[in-house]
């Protein structure tokens, strides 16, 4: 029996209708920017396997830090203990963010890491005595599937099964020249209710890489600072180098009081989450009221294998190879848009770094759930190329070891796709 076989028979995959859906393609190893299946076919992973994996499947040097960690420790209770890897991970890590972030919380995805800004925020304000329980977010947003993460996300075809369990949001537009005063002025109007602002900061992910400029956002955060109005810049998909730079906020001035990190952090290996905030924000928990304290942990708090898989990974991040490679795929990215922006089936094409986002013209047929988006996944996948479209957009996120023989093996896919489907 095959292994896409013995799955079919015991388990349920994520974001996938079970009785319609192709059966899954079975993997069973990976190299660099390839991905290998039981039956022999090889696959250029062209999302970083939902976006997580930054180096290359099965890097060796990670591979070697997580077997020397799991001979020391492989875990132990986070509340009242600590541990090496947990300690110089969040030193190193607060060494590269803005020098306002200061206190570093672990929990174990990028929704949980949400969930923690979140409760942050409320309690902060709980702490203080004060009523703000509102939270502002960008339409379209995705923050995560948890129900805090999901209540600040646009509300869609994923959340209507539970609209009435979510809590109430403030969305808003994408800041752009146009309409930054009118969000400002929004902004102002309920800042005595506003906990927070929450932001994908210049793309938006799950949305459909959709873009917006560095500094209309900056503008917002800054008069969100001055409203006195806390911003949770959710690092998630952008941090460790997506947008060309090492985490989205650089592209801004303003300094955001809130940060989570997830996905690339361990360079794919495995499931860790972190939110960082200011002093001024831990010191509202800090009280020999114990009713202040923030209530929230998980079993796997700041597990020493995930923290020393993003010790490695953090390792091979700030090398300047990878630098290089960064803007190699950028490069290319721009080279291959250039090319295609022109396409009669090309409505649009948008690149901020190492993401490059093309939507395909289907007239007004755009959605998620467009025949358009499976008919485009089975074409490349028999080609060898994983890209998973968001409906009618299809996105190339590869690995930073991609090379540029597989990069432009996948541009060309493209183009012939373009030309005959």
């Amino acid at each position: 029996m095959t292994l896409t076989e013995r799955d079919l028979k015991v388990i349920w995959h994520p974001y996938t209708q079970m009785q319609t859906a192709a059966p899954p393609v079975g993997i069973v190893r990976g190299e660099g920017a390839v991905l290998y299946g039981e039956d022999g076919r090889e696959y250029i992973d062209a999302v970083s396997s939902w976006w997580v994996n930054i180096h290359g499947h099965a890097h060796q040097y990670i591979a070697k830090k997580v077997a020397e960690q799991l001979q020391k420790l492989e875990h132990v209770i986070f509340a009242g203990f600590t541990h090496e890897p947990a300690v110089e991970l969040a030193e190193r890590l607060l060494e590269l963010l803005p020098q306002n972030q200061q206190k570093v919380f672990y929990s174990d995805n990028g929704s949980t890491a949400v969930e923690v800004a979140i409760k942050m925020c409320l309690q902060y304000w709980h702490n203080k005595g004060e009523q703000r329980t509102k939270i502002m977010a960008f339409k379209n947003a995705y923050h995560g599937d948890t129900f805090g993460a999901m209540a600040v996300s646009g509300r869609s075809a994923f959340t209507n099964a539970f609209e009435k369990l979510l809590f109430d949001v403030e969305f808003i537009d994408l800041p752009t020249a146009d309409n930054i005063e009118n969000i400002k002025y929004q902004v102002s109007s309920i800042k005595t209710e506003l906990a927070c602002f929450i932001f994908e900061p210049l793309v938006q992910g799950s949305a459909g890489m959709l873009m917006y400029e560095a500094e209309y956002l900056n503008e917002l955060v800054a008069h969100c600072k001055a409203e006195d109005v806390f911003t949770i810049d959710d690092e998630v998909f952008t941090g460790f180098g997506r947008t060309g730079k090492a985490f989205a906020c650089e592209h801004i001035t303003e300094q955001p009081d809130i940060m989570c990190f997830s996905k690339g952090l361990t360079g794919g290996t495995m499931a860790l989450g972190i939110t960082t905030c200011t002093q001024h924000i831990y010191d509202a928990f800090l009280s020999a009221d114990r009713l202040k304290t923030l209530f929230h942990g998980h079993s796997f708090t700041a597990n020493p294998v995930a923290c020393a898989a993003a010790l490695a990974s953090m390792d091979l991040f700030v090398a300047p190879e990878t630098k290089e490679n960064i803007a190699r795929i950028e490069s290319s990215h721009a080279s291959f848009s250039n090319e295609v922006k022109h396409h009669p089936k090309v409505r649009t094409i948008r690149q901020t770094g190492t993401i490059v986002a093309l939507e395909w013209e289907t007239g007004n047929n755009t959605s998620y759930f467009s025949s358009l988006r499976d008919t485009l996944y089975q074409h490349f996948l028999q080609q060898g190329i994983i890209l998973r479209p968001l409906g009618n957009v299809l996105y190339i996120l590869p690995p930073y070891c991609i090379t540029n023989e597989q990069l432009n093996y996948i541009y060309s896919a493209i183009k012939q796709a373009l030309d005959t489907i």
